[in-house]
């Protein structure tokens, strides 16, 4: 029996995020440019959400680029970016196949043209897809998110004065990246880093944090099982009691 056979179909997460993280550290064990890592961690992308579609997990999301990898050298980033574009070319099919919907969280606007075009036309494609929606994080970062959507906010009541007793939790979530999207219920961090790395702070306020210490382009599905039966032995309370818990099933 392996991983796969101890999970409990019906106790799925229904949202799972991860930050993928080691790539480098990967390739410099290899003695390899960071490039190599990032190159190799594409086969635990692809492992991971063809794994979670097995399950019939709804949602994956994944941070591929943060606002701050900008900092990197410009070598590394326009390599990533390359990699981006081929890696979309190349998955398309089996995207389609796989009933997969893409759809993406961040500043898309900010990324290099060809590279927003390719993803905006693979959207399209996938768009009618009924099955895993696997949501890619590019040049995003929570507080740009935060940011971003009280800016919206104020703009919208430059129109139509907005009502202050009206701002709640509901209110504020609509004018998220995320607003037709369910809060993760399970966090992974890959390479043992024990760090958000300002990735969903609003949304993850009770999801379960996983950490691992492999290296993401050691990752599999393997990995991504593992995750959820740990995450399958966790009481979640969301700010209540056990026995409340016990009560309300």
């Amino acid at each position: 029996m392996d991983f796969k056979d101890k999970i409990d179909i019906n106790n799925l997460p229904q949202h799972i995020a991860v930050i993928m993280d080691g790539n480098g550290r990967w390739a410099k064990k290899k003695g390899n440019q960071r490039i190599f890592g990032h190159k190799n961690g594409v086969k635990a992308v692809r492992d991971t959400v063809e794994g979670a579609a097995e399950l019939g997990v709804k949602y994956l999301t994944l941070y591929a680029f943060s606002t701050e990898n900008w900092n990197r050298p410009k070598q590394e980033v326009d390599a990533l970016m390359s990699l981006l574009i081929a890696t979309i070319n190349s998955e398309t099919d089996t995207l389609i196949k796989n009933n997969v919907r893409l759809l993406t969280i961040g500043d898309i606007d900010g990324l290099p043209k060809n590279v927003s075009k390719n993803l905006n036309e693979l959207i399209d494609q996938t768009a009618k897809n009924t099955g895993l929606s696997l949501v890619l994080a590019l040049n995003y970062s929570a507080r740009w998110e935060i940011v971003n959507a009280v800016k919206e906010i104020i703009a919208e009541n430059e129109r139509t004065p907005i009502n202050v007793e009206n701002i709640d939790n509901e209110f504020f979530e609509k004018y998220l990246n995320t607003k037709n999207i369910p809060d993760p219920d399970l966090l992974i961090r890959t390479s043992g880093e024990f760090r958000i790395s300002n990735f969903l702070i609003w949304q993850i306020a009770y999801s379960e944090l996983y950490f691992t210490e492999v290296l993401w382009p050691d990752f599999r599905r393997k990995d991504l099982y593992e995750a959820i039966m740990d995450y399958q032995q966790r009481e979640r309370r969301f700010g209540m009691i056990s026995e409340q818990i016990k009560n309300n099933n």
